[in-house]
């Protein structure tokens, strides 16, 4: 399976019957105290980063959505000083990309963008949240995927090989305190085009 392909069957778009819980924004939320964890049982750090990610529809009606997000989002962010940008990646697909020290307002951030789609009938629109930790130089994510209503840790190494070991210690850490995805073949890789860069650049 190709890069493209990987992509694809992880949003959900080959294969949407694959979907076995309706996903719920306020699994979302489960992240803030997740933080807490990574940080003191596991020394990562923040990427002080988080992104939603989701495909668009060629429609006035889906536009007003994106502007809409993208209010509620300036009107956050002139209370919590979290700083956001759109972009489109070389898939297509497009990416909400949120920065903010404080991880809860990155938790917030990305809940409020995210509700906003559902509200306004584009759920099935959204693709996955990634949230994204830091320690010595290494980086790992926690991917929400929409499609399958559930979390799955993700350790990049470079742009194509990915560290397991620490996906499973991840896994086990968090097991019960985030909903994980049991079935490790829906683990998909969102690689990096570039060895230091986040899957949403």
């Amino acid at each position: 399976m190709g890069l493209f392909d990987s992509f694809r069957a992880m949003l959900g778009i080959s294969a949407e019957s694959d979907a076995t819980t309706k996903a719920d924004p306020e699994d979302l939320f489960g992240m803030s105290t997740a933080y807490l964890t990574m940080e003191a049982d596991l020394r990562f750090d923040s990427a002080d980063e988080a992104a939603l990610c989701f495909s668009s529809v060629d429609s006035t009606d889906f536009a007003d959505t994106v502007d809409a997000v993208e209010d509620i989002l300036t009107a956050g962010s002139e209370e919590t000083g979290t700083e956001f940008r759109r972009h489109t990646d070389g898939h297509g697909y497009n990416w909400v990309v949120l920065a903010d020290d404080d991880p809860e307002d990155l938790v917030t951030s990305v809940h409020f963008a995210a509700d906003e789609f559902i509200e306004r009938g584009y759920g099935s629109r959204l693709l996955a949240a990634l949230f994204g930790f830091e320690r010595d130089g290494d980086r790992a994510y926690w991917i929400y995927s929409f499609r399958r209503g559930a979390y799955y840790p993700f350790a990049p190494q470079g742009t194509s090989s990915r560290n397991q070991s620490l996906e499973f210690k991840l896994e086990s850490v968090l097991d019960g305190e985030l909903e994980i995805e049991d079935d490790e073949s829906y683990w998909y890789p969102l690689w990096p085009s570039t060895r230091n860069g986040h899957p949403w650049e």
